[in-house]
């Protein structure tokens, strides 16, 4: 279902915790600014694969959704089945699944999340039968969400850092955008793809799902703001940095230096 060396690190990384504090922060609160922007109004039924241990799903089930959660992951699974039932309000199920084959009758979705399927499946083809099957089971009319990570972005992370990683295999990494961990370090990042923004536009339309907008989530602000989670613990510096990263979301000359990119896409 998974590639072994993904499920053995998101088996020993906290994944649960990886969007909660600092400057990470910044990403989950863009998209959930996407996800409130663009979503049905509650109470619509919300698939989240790929939702891991309930980052998103959790939140939309407390606003009112009802979410059902998948993912590849069984200890990711277990997390978030742990925290719908400490939490007010539930998640409507969550359960071991692919998202390239999704045990879910057509057309029963308001809306489909794949906020971290489309960046661990390295082939073109299975992408787009993951984004195939989100519209199959998305009622017309519904929403599919796709995040995708910025072929660039870790590129002007190495310069920003000093980090080393790179540059042995940047020619090849910016010509196909595939990435594996050669060290056998699992704190490292796993087998991922890593789109250019044509690419998810071109693997949307391929499914036959209506582009209707195309987002730079968290834009370079982590690389320039080294006091990042500082401002975003203070309402009105969390509130000027958002807005800035709203402005200017959507301009193309900008859209791949971003961390990660989003489609909301319909059916």
């Amino acid at each position: 279902m998974v590639e072994p060396e993904i499920a053995a690190y998101y088996e020993r990384n906290a994944e649960r915790d990886r969007l909660a504090s600092g400057g990470r922060r910044v990403e989950f609160l863009r998209v959930w600014d996407l996800l409130e922007r663009f979503l049905p109004p509650v109470p619509a039924t919300v698939l989240d694969v790929g939702g891991g241990a309930g980052v998103y799903a959790i939140p939309l089930a407390a606003a009112g959704y009802a979410v059902h959660l998948i993912d590849p992951v069984p200890l990711l699974v277990t997390q978030a089945a742990e925290a719908s039932r400490a939490a007010a309000s539930p998640l409507a199920s969550a359960s071991v699944g692919d998202a390239r084959s999704l045990d879910v009758t057509d057309a029963s979705a308001d809306a489909v999340l794949l906020l971290g399927p489309l960046y661990h499946l390295t082939r073109r083809d299975d992408r787009v039968t993951a984004l195939r099957e989100a519209r199959r089971v998305t009622k017309p009319g519904g929403v599919v969400v796709a995040l995708a990570l910025s072929r660039f972005y870790p590129l002007f992370e190495e310069l920003a850092t000093g980090m080393a990683g790179w540059e042995s295999g940047a020619a090849r990494f910016l010509a196909d955008g595939q990435y594996q961990n050669q060290t056998g370090d699992v704190s490292g990042f796993t087998t991922s793809y890593f789109h250019r923004p044509e690419d998810l536009i071109s693997e949307v339309a391929d499914a036959d799902l209506r582009l209707e907008h195309l987002a730079g989530a968290s834009g370079i602000v982590k690389l320039m703001l080294p006091d990042l989670g500082q401002r975003l613990d203070e309402d009105g510096p969390r509130e000027h940095v958002l807005s800035l990263l709203r402005l200017v979301e959507s301009e193309p000359s900008i859209l791949g230096l971003s961390q990660n990119f989003v489609a909301i896409a319909r059916v």
